[in-house]
């Protein structure tokens, strides 16, 4: 039985740096039979992959040119991270393993998901690879945490540097500048290392101005991505760290010890409807400390967005975005790909995780893992409106 040939995509995302397969796993997949194509980097600094055209080639994989899965084989399976560009949503004829963010019936997801069944290709969303348990097989979710909360911090002594003063009308305060101007153009950290240092300063310039560190308080913090989260504020030297999971958000929010403290970090896995943990009332409250919240979840035109206060996702060169609310001024920071702010370990981590289930590909028709995955994209198919997931000839 032949194997088959996988093609890792290039991203078209702006600022994502991560990689679905990296150099040593498509080394392992090339090993065990499989045929790897590669495309390559794109060369502005704004989409290059963390990984060089020269680290795949040296692992055996076939490098092929930017954007060239559209027009191979349709046996192939493409292979990538984020969403597709859907500013032309031709028919995806291919079977693609990637988010496609689509599922929890998100802004405009019947035109995301109607591609595969226009085309005859099959999503398998990277999302909802399970276990039996239930448990996602691979995830970003510790590096989307750790990211997410040391932009917090830094976002928290950056208003601190830069309030008016006791005294003072709420003046809005300058945004957080772009990631590029921390990072040295590059728009990410190179490693853990160059991230803490950076927000551990961050910590003691904002305690030197304000007399205290930072109260966080996360939610979530039993999870991969909450642990994540935990372990940047620890590292980094914050104050109290508040520790919340499912026992202490099932009385219902909105709750004050979020606007009690001064960062809140949200990083659950938002799977139904639940009261709001913090809303424009609770904000208006006097003697609110909360400054900064970073939705690591970032489900923000899901309708059951638990932080009904913000309905835009930031980016990494425009990080935050303001909350109109009475007092002190609050931002949010919503960046639906934070693990790209430092891609070469969350994409080693993520790839490493996925790859036993990559090498069961040639099985995927009975591996319950991708079986799964299948069955659950034509149960979503059956709920596109009439027509939308036609086959087109």
């Amino acid at each position: 039985m032949s194997l088959p040939t996988l093609h890792l995509r290039a991203e078209d995302k702006i600022m994502e740096h991560r990689s679905a397969l990296t150099p040593s796993t498509t080394a392992a997949l090339i090993k065990a039979g499989y045929t790897i194509n590669v495309e390559r980097s794109p060369t502005s600094p704004l989409r290059k992959r963390i990984f060089s055209d020269d680290d795949f080639s040296a692992a055996g994989a076939t490098p092929v040119p930017e954007g060239s899965w559209t027009r191979t084989s349709k046996d192939h399976i493409i292979i990538g991270l984020k969403e597709l560009d859907d500013t032309d949503p031709f028919p995806l004829k291919h079977n693609h393993i990637t988010f496609a963010h689509c599922y929890k019936k998100q802004g405009g997801w019947e035109k995301t998901l109607a591609r595969w069944p226009r085309g005859g290709g099959t999503l398998y969303d990277l999302e909802f690879l399970q276990e039996k348990s239930g448990r996602r097989i691979a995830a970003f979710g510790y590096h989307a945490g750790f990211a997410g909360a040391a932009l917090a911090i830094k976002n928290w002594a950056w208003q601190v540097r830069h309030q008016s003063g006791k005294g003072e009308s709420y003046a809005p305060l300058p945004p957080l500048p772009g990631m590029d101007e921390f990072t040295d153009g590059k728009g990410y950290y190179e490693n853990e290392e160059e991230m803490v240092a950076q927000i551990q300063e961050d910590v003691r310039r904002g305690e030197k101005i304000a007399g205290r560190k930072p109260r966080v308080l996360i939610i979530g913090a039993l999870g991969r991505c909450g642990r994540g989260a935990v372990d940047a504020c620890t590292k980094a030297g914050v104050g109290e760290i508040l520790k919340w999971d499912m026992a202490e958000t099932s009385k219902g929010g909105p709750f004050d010890e979020i606007i009690e403290s001064d960062i809140f970090v949200n990083c659950i896995y938002l799977s139904e409807k639940i009261p709001p943990f913090v809303n424009r009332e609770s904000l208006g409250k006097p003697g609110r400390k909360l400054s900064v919240i970073c939705d690591v979840s970032c489900d923000t035109t899901n309708p059951n967005n638990p932080i009904p206060v913000y309905s835009i996702n930031t980016t990494f060169d425009r990080p935050t975005v303001p909350i109109e609310c009475e007092g002190e001024p609050v931002s949010v920071i919503s960046i639906d790909h934070l693990p790209s702010l430092m891609p070469r370990e969350s994409s080693n981590a993520f790839s490493n995780d996925l790859l036993p289930y990559l090498m069961e590909l040639k099985n995927r028709d009975t591996n319950p893992v991708w079986k799964q995955a299948e069955d659950l994209f034509h149960k979503m198919v059956s709920t596109l409106p009439d027509g939308m997931g036609n086959k087109e000839v």
